[in-house]
């Protein structure tokens, strides 16, 4: 179930939500980025979805071994 909800945010990340989401698409973005602070019991699904995202996972691995490299130097 759905509920509607007004929220105020600044102009600029506004305009960011806009830019980078999407207008349709802007209440998805904000409830998939919150619920994992706000309902129980997601956790798990959560590290999954981040686990399936591939582009995520690359990025993660290529700051990792930047990491290493960066220790090691």
């Amino acid at each position: 179930m759905f509920r509607k909800m007004t929220i105020s945010v600044d102009e600029d990340v506004y305009r960011g939500l806009l830019a980078v989401v999407g207008k349709r698409k802007i209440s998805r973005f904000i409830s998939d980025l919150v619920r994992p602070h706000v309902v129980e019991g997601d956790l798990e699904a959560g590290y999954k979805a981040m686990a399936d995202d591939e582009e995520y996972e690359d990025e993660a691995r290529e700051w990792c071994q930047a990491l290493v490299r960066d220790f090691n130097d």
